[in-house]
């Protein structure tokens, strides 16, 4: 598991401080992970992409504070880890109101950052399978498996169909395929992939998924009925 982590911190002391205990959690830990360090909230808002898993925020910092920086977040990213990194007891009950995961109070030791950072690996290790991140045209997007109905290949793009609505972008439908091969879903024919938890029911050589009829060509029919009977069945999840 790759964790993408960023560090928003205006003191260099701290900065130093917490990218070392980083460094040594990941080596405990055995993890991967990819760290980027901000020195003010104003430099992670700028062009903002949802692409990180796990956001340690100083609170107080003099552009952008913590707390302005994770509201602003909030309104794109719902899913990323924040934890505050604050001198101020007080500011942890406003950390609600942006769903800040935890906080941990100056100076920190590494053994509350570490046991912080625990709980934030399992939330996303807990999740992981739940969603994927797609490049689209304004930057990324955080997509929960769950809610793809289907994914529909259009030339050299892929559209999502969701329950929020319509998601494109580049990709091939092998790449999807493969990257959502324990999700439970199945190919129809050339162009779609079907999410078995939403299909209705097949009707005249065709999938019903959320009331749209998709044909099953005749070559992958076969494979796709019996996937669906596994997955109807209880053996695939």
């Amino acid at each position: 598991m790759l964790l993408n982590i960023a560090v928003v911190e205006d003191s260099e002391e701290y900065m130093s401080s917490l990218l070392e205990y980083l460094a040594r959690f990941k080596n405990e830990r055995g993890m991967d992970m990819r760290v980027t360090a901000y020195t003010d909230g104003a430099l992670l808002l700028e062009d903002y992409k949802a692409g990180f898993d796990i956001i340690l925020m100083d609170i107080e910092m003099p552009v952008t504070d913590g707390m302005t920086a994770a509201e602003q977040i909030r309104q794109t990213d719902p899913e990323v880890v924040i934890i505050f990194i604050t001198n101020m007891a007080q500011y942890a009950i406003r950390g609600y109101a942006v769903e800040a995961l935890d906080y941990v109070m100056k100076p920190v030791t590494y053994f509350a950052f570490s046991q912080r950072l625990d709980r934030a690996v399992a939330r996303m290790r807990k999740r992981a399978s739940m969603y994927i991140t797609l490049n689209v045209s304004h930057g990324s997007a955080k997509v929960d498996v769950a809610d793809i109905y289907y994914i529909e290949s259009r030339g050299h793009n892929l559209v999502f169909h969701t329950a929020e609505g319509q998601v494109t972008t580049v990709g091939t439908m092998k790449e999807m395929e493969a990257r959502l091969a324990e999700a439970g879903f199945a190919r129809g024919n050339n162009c779609y992939l079907l999410n078995l938890r939403h299909v209705d029911g097949i009707r005249d050589g065709s999938a019903v998924v959320r009331g749209e009829s998709l044909v099953l060509s005749r070559p992958r029919k076969a494979a796709f009925m019996e996937q669906l009977a596994a997955y109807v069945g209880g053996t695939l999840r």
